[in-house]
């Protein structure tokens, strides 16, 4: 049985270019409490590419990505930064 994942908020940024979902996503994620997921809906080829940079870089946890039709969906689990 698979696991639905439950986000805590939900970014529609369908049609804005890169460096924007990026940009939008980091502002929220400082709102997040650890544990918290934020669902990224977008249009951007690059979306993907993107969040896969962004979890490593910020410490985030990229749990799951899906294209279809062109619509980019990533959820991203918050992580405290270490000291």
């Amino acid at each position: 049985m698979a696991t639905v994942i439950e986000p805590t908020q939900t970014l529609n940024i369908k049609g804005m270019p890169c460096p924007m979902p990026i940009i939008w996503a980091r502002s929220i994620m400082k709102c997040l409490k650890e544990g918290e997921v934020l669902e990224v809906l977008a249009t951007d080829p690059d979306t993907i590419q993107n969040f896969k940079s962004f979890a490593h870089s910020s410490g985030n946890e990229l749990l799951d990505w899906s294209e279809t039709k062109g619509l980019v969906r990533v959820l991203l689990m918050k992580h405290e930064s270490p000291a």
